[in-house]
């Protein structure tokens, strides 16, 4: 179900479960994007150590002042990020049966899914975007990922009409075996954001190993 196939904004929103509850679920289940193929010979680029992020802000630690204000809850329609030339549109994912974080439909290379158990882009909290990095036809959405360097730009035009604009202060690899989830998913008070894919080694019995993750906070909204 796409994004703009979602209730209308005056419908009344969801409850969602508490962030602590989906930081537990995808530390278990973020392995996440599990269809990745790994069938290409040059593999999507990887985080280099200089992009680890470097805000150690605590999770509910107060913003800085002179923050931006956040935005009200309004559902995503479309993510850009320009230094990767992605461009597409996003729709609506959740939990799978087995309680993992869903993915979007793997045939669609050129699609992102916003997780629908956080806040929307741009609301105080961490929303999280998620995308393949490859399928059987050749690199997805987002297969440069790992390539982003701090200062990049993440736009996300909501239903609003609005966009939130998000600058990268760190892109990363972890293993699924011990992913960082409260660090990745918990709020610091403001609006964040989190980009997600697979990444890190492959082999055929596993898949990917580990996950890549930008890390971005509102920076501007238009």
């Amino acid at each position: 179900m796409s994004a703009s196939g979602l209730a209308e904004e005056e419908e009344p929103r969801r409850r969602r479960a508490p962030w602590g509850v989906i930081a537990l679920v995808l530390l278990t289940g973020l392995a996440l994007i599990r269809n990745g193929s790994g069938e290409f010979d040059v593999g999507p680029p990887q985080p280099a150590s200089a992009a680890a992020a470097s805000d150690t802000r605590a999770p509910g630690a107060t913003p800085p002042a002179g923050g931006l204000a956040p935005l009200p809850y309004s559902v995503p329609d479309r993510v850009r990020i320009p230094a990767i030339q992605v461009d597409a549109p996003v729709t609506a994912v959740g939990l799978d049966a087995d309680g993992w974080v869903d993915a979007p439909p793997p045939e669609d290379a050129n699609l992102a899914g916003w997780f629908t158990g956080g806040v929307t882009p741009g609301e105080k909290g961490t929303a999280v975007v998620v995308g393949h990095v490859d399928n059987d036809q050749g690199p997805a959405v987002f297969y440069g990922l790992g390539a982003l360097k701090k200062g990049d730009k993440v736009e996300i035009t909501r239903q609003d009409g609005r966009t939130a604009v998000f600058e990268i202060y760190g892109v990363e690899v972890f293993e699924k075996d011990g992913f960082p989830g409260d660090r990745v998913y918990a709020s610091k008070g403001s609006p964040e954001l989190r980009v997600i894919t697979c990444g890190g080694g492959f082999t055929e019995e596993n898949g990917y190993e580990g996950n890549v993750v930008a890390f971005a906070r509102l920076a501007g909204t238009r």
